[in-house]
């Protein structure tokens, strides 16, 4: 039993370490991907909000209290270069002067709601008002509330879904267009070792590929692991196993190489829209959320963040674990019943 899984296992090995562009997107690809949006969403501390003062009795005033203020920078400009830079999105509110000063802004935008909020006290201040009670702030900037101490959960999570399905689904499809698994077949092979070892070939790698990342996040941008490397482990494992069961489970019929491409892609994609790589699932809509929380990813990548971020234990991600459990174990059994070799 053990000598044909051995040898299958590392023939699939051998062909993942001759394709250099799946080198790529499974260890490199990750690691710059986290580098740019790192540095894009990496905390500067708040914006200054740009705004513009229509031209108009009273504006030169206006400008100068306003810019007296470190948090605004205001321009003063026509009306319909104002308005036409508003709609371009390059400032984020136009007051208009006079009694009362008017504020124009798109309320759909969080920049634009912020800038209200930021003139309409600059403007209450100038005009004399006084706060009625003193309020202190202390700031605090902590790691792992920030934007790219989420991110990076989500892109381990995100990769190791990709590699699942690409590495294992696009290889079998491939094998099967060259007429190699009829050849299989003829050989003392059972079914479930060559489906097995598509899977074991797919944890050799693991390490690497999660390591690379972790390592990166932690040494570019001080990202912390909270929880045990135990626990993390386990889960990483969990989830690559399960990824490769559904990579095996949409390779299973298909024959060509197009047509195992665009299933991919109907599978990950709503995951990677719906599962919180990059942003909170909880931004969709209530009536999207049982949806949303049944997907393997979105599960994965939430113990993930618990792990790493809250440092909780294997206990307290049992819920999530087994929703992923539940998928990798369906679609690994579903492929062993309708796997086709030709």
């Amino acid at each position: 039993m053990g000598g044909p899984l051995a040898q299958l296992t590392l023939w699939r090995v051998r062909e993942f370490l001759r394709e250099p562009e799946a080198i790529f997107w499974v260890f490199a690809f990750p690691v710059i991907l986290a580098l740019a949006l790192g540095l894009a969403f990496k905390n500067r501390g708040p914006k200054v909000v740009r705004i513009a003062v229509e031209q108009g009795a009273g504006d030169a005033a206006l400008v100068a209290n306003l810019d007296a203020d470190p948090e605004i920078e205001a321009v003063l400009l026509d009306q319909a270069e104002a308005y036409r830079r508003l709609k371009t999105g390059r400032i984020a509110l136009v007051v208009g002067p006079g009694d009362p000063a008017v504020l124009r802004y798109d309320s759909t935008r969080s920049e634009s709601y912020v800038a209200r909020l930021v003139v309409g006290d600059a403007i209450q201040k100038a005009a004399g008002r006084k706060d009625v009670r003193e309020v202190r702030d202390v700031k605090v900037t902590a790691v792992g509330s920030r934007y790219i101490d989420f991110l990076i959960p989500g892109l381990i999570g995100m990769n190791i879904m990709g590699t699942g399905l690409w590495g294992v689904g696009f290889g079998i499809v491939r094998v099967r267009n060259r007429k190699l698994l009829k050849r299989l077949l003829a050989s003392p092979m059972k079914r479930g070792q060559y489906l097995l070892s598509n899977v074991l070939a797919r944890l050799v790698f693991l390490v690497l590929e999660v390591g690379a990342v972790l390592l990166f996040g932690y040494l570019v941008f001080g990202v912390p692991v909270r929880g045990s490397f135990f626990t993390l482990a386990t889960v990483v494992l969990i989830g690559a196993m399960t990824f490769a069961g559904l990579g095996i489970l949409v390779a299973s019929r298909v024959r060509t190489i197009e047509g195992v491409s665009g299933l991919m892609n109907v599978v990950m994609v709503p995951m990677w829209i719906f599962s919180g790589v990059f942003f909170a699932h909880s931004n969709f809509p209530d009536a999207f959320q049982p949806f949303i929380l049944a997907l393997p990813l979105t599960a994965f990548i939430d113990a993930l963040r618990a792990v790493m971020i809250d440092g909780s234990s294997l206990v307290a991600v049992t819920g999530l674990l087994g929703i992923v459990v539940a998928w990798g174990i369906g679609c690994f059994g579903i492929a062993l019943k309708i796997f086709r070799w030709e």
